[in-house]
């Protein structure tokens, strides 16, 4: 049970093209977001969706992939693991983020 202990699984619709950055290093990566939803009936009855996002980052080969065959709108199933980091903003202020990083990667949706 030890390669499930830091594991993430997500289904969802990217937000945006992907961004491709190639590095210095010659290692390619790629990162993108995508939306989860869920749907429940409030108190009113009323249906409410709520949308989560994902930053998720991949890197040479599935980078290649996503590069090749992902858009904004394709539907994606996702498995990885979870990093947090931090950095500094343009302002100096110490800002966190949570990613995927991305272990495989899951077309869904058909061909557009």
């Amino acid at each position: 049970m030890n390669n499930i202990k830091n594991k993430v699984q997500l289904i969802g619709h990217l937000g945006d093209d992907p961004t491709i950055i190639h590095l210095d290093s010659g290692k390619k990566l790629a990162k993108f977001s995508i939306a989860t939803n869920e749907s429940y009936r409030n108190a009113q009855g009323e249906k409410v969706t709520d949308t989560q996002w994902h930053q998720v980052v991949a890197w040479e080969k599935s980078a290649d992939i996503i590069e090749k065959y992902l858009n904004k709108g394709s539907e994606v199933a996702v498995e990885g693991k979870l990093v947090n980091r931090s950095y500094d903003d343009k302002d100096g202020n110490k800002r966190y983020i949570t990613e995927v990083v991305l272990n495989d990667l899951l077309m869904l949706g058909g061909k557009k």
